[in-house]
């Protein structure tokens, strides 16, 4: 195994495991040694991540190891970003998110901010409490491909669907996908409030987001 695979595979293990400050170590010793930022990301990060996503959606590992291997990866690809953009890696899709009026809540969110953006996707997270109003703008203003929408409470998650009328009324709906998500999230709510469809988790955020664009 040469040092190039040596690093990576240390890099993808310290993601996996969520080993924050190594990570980070490896990302910078990767850079300095002439390693391809596309290489760091799309070689070792965003396969740590998926890997662990596999392992939660089949009860291999839980929340808390998601969450510090989605922190390992949101430090590390914060170092490697600004190459990525100076070299022109296009994106694959831009992203809005945010959690409903009334619903302060944002684990899960920034959680699946991480997964979108390792794969690929500009994000731009609106935060918490985002009334229905913000998510008009923003529309307009940032032209998404998608607009994802949190809620953990089942009183806020009947801001799903006043949010997505205010977004019919504006004239906006046909030129974005609605993604909704959280604890109170099925079917049956994404018909109701008039949703593309959902995440029921983090891990499958990725597969859903790319299914309801056409990506393969």
């Amino acid at each position: 195994m040469t040092g190039r695979e040596e690093l990576l595979d240390e890099l993808y293990g310290c993601v996996l495991s969520g080993d924050v400050d190594r990570a980070v170590e490896l990302t910078e010793r990767g850079l300095a040694g002439d390693l391809e930022p596309t290489s760091l990301v799309f070689d070792a990060m965003i396969p740590a991540l998926e890997e662990v996503g596999r392992r939660f959606e089949t009860g291999q590992v839980f929340l808390p190891e998601m969450l510090i291997a989605a922190e390992a990866m949101r430090r590390s690809i914060a170092i490697v970003r600004p190459l990525l953009v100076a070299a022109g890696v296009e994106t694959i899709g831009r992203f809005v998110m945010g959690t409903v009026a009334g619903d302060i809540h944002d684990v899960g969110k920034n959680l699946v901010d991480v997964m979108l953006e390792g794969a690929g996707f500009e994000v731009i997270d609106l935060g918490i409490n985002v009334p229905a109003q913000r998510f008009v703008d923003a529309i307009r203003e940032l032209q998404p491909d998608v607009v994802g929408m949190s809620a953990f409470l089942t009183t806020t998650a009947m801001e799903f669907a006043r949010t997505i009328e205010a977004i019919r009324e504006a004239g906006l709906r046909d030129r974005v996908k609605i993604l909704i998500g959280g604890a109170p999230v099925d079917q049956t709510l994404v018909e109701q409030a008039g949703a593309d469809g959902f995440a029921p988790d983090a891990s499958s955020a990725v597969r859903v987001t790319k299914a309801v664009l056409g990506i393969a």
